[in-house]
């Protein structure tokens, strides 16, 4: 009988789907299952490369299923003798490298879990997850290493000089965990709470995240992937890395800052042939003007984050020809939405969110929760556990079944494929002795879908100045691609009755200005 990856039809999705056909993709089962095993011990003997780590400073390099297997394993055993136990967590903030696959697999295998941090990360930025998932170690590079001295965990610095002690251990170790044992927690800002929330993935999580890379991303066998998305993050780890080394791809990732023409080359250079990304990644290399300057091998491509604004879509379809395939979902509910990247018989509907999953139920509700008519914009919901869950976010559909982004629904700014919290930036920016008040909300921009825009009352006249202290002290703070873009000082902020910052106004005010 024909597996999920060998079909790769719109018809045959919706026709042969089933969650069963899932498991079929894995060696575990509902009983006993375990990531670093599924995507990466038992693909060992594979000749193809596992990770192709594309550096910012124009090096790469290129990692085997058995080099990240044995890596990992005396990882692992490392993590044994250091008396970390099965569900303790380790916190991981590292570039894509053999030290990040090491410590990331090595830590599931061990039945521990790990906790991706984002490298941009300042003090704050790490101190809110780590007081919030309390991890045993936090392993980084040298560089980071002394400003996370204080963030309470037992910090290592993964070197050459940690790789040299690893040597003494075991290059094997029995990955054994149950499948519903918690293996990653993955932190998003996309919340209105104060501290970032984790979403705590089961190792069974790995099978339904299939659902997303076979019809989200187009993944089969013999694709070479590449996502330059950051694994700290949602898409980068689960759609970037998770997904395509479970079906053994080879995975293309991205180390660094970066750079529009160095990832154009690297698409030339290792011959990818799937491409997933955020819209601004793609907006960037339109306008890099470099595109020409290199010949591409790329048969699927997707994007997710955002929507993707018409001239970038015009450039991706001219320059690799093929259409950009839209992803949506969110961290806490998962991918809903696809295109089904590589499905001959699926019209890709410019500047829509797709259709459902196979076996999908989205809906947009009105505000009594009654289903909207075509054409009629409400929020989207998913049909789950019987019964419907929000998305947060505005859409409609059309008459076809295709869904279209209508705007968030609640204070989340996504710019650039980064989702943040409105209510970590203004707390960031309330640092500065000179601020009392401070309001962050999401503005449009050409090139990165929205940019943050703070709305500060102050003690001190506002200017140039003022205005960098402030982007600073968020980027010191806080992250480095958090920072609000634009500063303006006001008198007051609007408040609701509860005595709360009224940004449902801000947006209203804002919109009504650019108008």
């Amino acid at each position: 009988m024909a597996r999920l990856t060998d079909m790769t039809s719109y018809a045959d999705a919706q026709a042969a789907f089933s969650p069963a056909k899932l498991w079929e993709l894995f060696d575990g089962d509902r009983s006993r299952l375990n990531i670093a095993h599924e995507c990466i011990d038992r693909h060992a003997g594979r000749t193809n490369p596992a990770v192709i780590v594309i550096r910012a400073d124009g090096a790469s390099e290129t990692l085997s299923f058995r080099d990240i297997s044995e890596d990992s394993a005396r990882f692992a055993n490392w993590l044994a003798a250091e008396g970390v136990q099965p569900g303790d967590r380790v916190a991981v903030m590292l570039e894509p490298s053999r030290a990040f696959y090491a410590a990331v697999f090595g830590t599931t295998k061990r039945g521990a879990i790990a906790v991706p941090l984002f490298t941009l990360f300042g003090p704050d930025g790490v101190q809110l997850r780590v007081d919030d998932c309390k991890p045993s170690l936090l392993v980084t590079n040298a560089e980071k290493a002394p400003s996370l001295t204080s963030a309470g965990p037992r910090v290592v610095v993964a070197d050459a000089a940690f790789f040299t002690e690893l040597q003494r251990f075991e290059p094997n170790f029995v990955a054994d965990t149950a499948a519903e044992s918690l293996a990653i927690f993955q932190y998003t800002s996309g919340t209105t709470r104060e501290l970032p929330e984790a979403v705590k993935h089961s190792h069974r999580s790995i099978v339904t995240l299939m659902v997303a890379a076979l019809y989200g991303t187009g993944l089969r066998p013999g694709d070479r992937f590449i996502c330059p998305s950051s694994p700290a993050w949602g898409h980068g780890l689960w759609h970037g890395t998770l997904a395509p080394l479970a079906l053994g791809i080879t995975v293309g990732a991205y180390a660094g800052k970066f750079d529009a023409e160095r990832l154009l080359a690297a698409l030339e250079k290792h011959r990818f042939t799937n491409i997933s990304a955020a819209a601004t990644h793609y907006r960037m290399m339109r306008n890099s003007g470099a595109a020409n300057r290199y010949r591409y091998g790329i048969q699927k491509l997707s994007f997710t984050g955002e929507p993707i604004d018409s001239e970038t879509a015009d450039f991706v379809e001219r320059t690799f020809g093929q259409p950009a395939c839209s992803m949506y979902g969110t961290t806490e509910i998962g991918v809903i939405l696809v295109s089904y990247p590589g499905a001959p018989d699926f019209p890709v509907k410019r500047g829509s969110l797709g259709k459902p999953i196979p076996g999908g139920r989205v809906e947009v509700h009105d505000a009594e929760g009654k289903p909207c008519a075509p054409g009629v914009t409400g929020e989207m919901k998913v049909w789950r556990r019987d019964r419907w869950i929000a998305t947060k976010d505005l859409g409609r559909a059309d008459e076809d079944g295709y869904f279209f982004h209508g705007g968030r629904a609640d204070d989340v700014i996504i710019s650039a494929g980064w989702t943040m919290s409105a209510v970590e930036i203004e707390d960031a920016i309330l640092k500065h002795p000179d601020v009392r008040e401070a309001g962050a909300i999401g503005v449009p921009d050409a090139l990165r879908g929205q940019v943050v825009k703070a709305f500060v009352v102050a003690e001190r006249e506002g200017d140039e100045a003022f205005t960098r202290e402030i982007q600073d002290l968020v980027r010191q703070r806080l992250s480095q691609h958090e920072y609000p873009r634009q500063v303006e000082f006001v008198a007051e902020l609007p408040k609701t009755p509860a005595g709360k910052i009224n940004r449902k106004i801000l947006r209203t005010r804002e919109n009504a200005h650019v108008g």
